[in-house]
């Protein structure tokens, strides 16, 4: 299989005390894998550097795209995300005073190819632009049932569909690898099956390579292929759902403090 992503020995501390230490991890193209661990376990902190929100004091980071190979850990986060690595939040990062619409045409910029002059008069090939901008944007919603709340601010969104809107403003970026950061946190049975019907579907909808972070078990065991699983930033386990929850070590660790079926 062709990989994506390829992170080796990947550590970072702060203020002297190791948030991860040595993790090692890669994806291959098209999989869904899990990364699974205590809260405090270093999740996030690796989501934050695989991102360029931290840069890592050792290891690195490569990204597989399109035949070439990038390393990422000395980008910006604007700069990862162009070369095709989108995300979400696990605190709800949306424009809150922009309209439904205005949050996935955004982040679209990196597709437009007016310049500032075309922009300011709105001449050239800023309308027809700006139209592609909005079908697309459109489509997008579309896969959420959000194109009826298009023009709605999205502060005024249920919490379910804040979060469905942030997973379809991380789409509008044109991934290759999304990440997802607990989508489930807050939602109810129901929204949660919801969502687990969306993620694999758009996994083969946009030929997505997806990392996931949940504490809702039964959606980890029911779609990832593989799962990683964090504890005190160390990797202690890496396999399928049905060995990962069959780990003793695991078990102790996390999986008998949590309910998953």
């Amino acid at each position: 299989m062709n990989k994506v992503l390829d992170v080796r020995k990947l550590s970072k501390s702060f203020g002297g005390l190791a948030a991860v230490t040595a993790v090692n991890l890669h994806l291959n193209k098209g999989e869904l894998v899990g990364l699974i661990g205590p809260n405090g376990a270093g999740k996030t902190t690796c989501f934050n550097l695989l991102t360029g929100i931290y840069e890592p004091d050792k290891g690195s980071i490569s990204l597989h795209r399109d035949g070439q190979e990038y390393s990422l850990e000395k980008r910006k986060p604007h700069e990862i995300c162009r070369l095709g690595v989108g995300r979400t939040f696990q605190n709800i990062r949306l424009f809150r005073d922009l309209t439904v619409l205005d949050n996935v045409r955004t982040a679209m910029n990196r597709t437009v190819k007016y310049g500032l002059f075309s922009a300011l008069f709105h001449i050239g090939s800023y309308h027809r632009e700006e139209r592609e901008l909005i079908e697309k944007s459109m489509e997008l919603l579309k896969i959420f049932e959000l194109d009826g709340k298009a023009l709605e601010l999205a502060k005024n969104l249920p919490y379910g569909e804040q979060r469905h809107l942030e997973i379809a403003r991380a789409l509008a970026t044109e991934p290759a690898l999304l990440l997802l950061d607990e989508p489930a946190a807050g939602m109810n049975p129901a929204e949660t099956a919801q969502l687990t019907r969306t993620i694999e579907w758009i996994r083969k909808r946009f030929d997505l390579t997806i990392l996931l972070i949940e504490h809702d078990m039964s959606l980890v065991m029911k779609i990832c292929e593989r799962v990683y699983v964090l504890d005190y930033g160390m990797l202690i386990a890496e396999g399928t759902p049905e060995v990962i929850k069959n780990n003793p070590r695991v078990v102790k660790a996390y999986l008998g403090e949590v309910a998953y079926a």
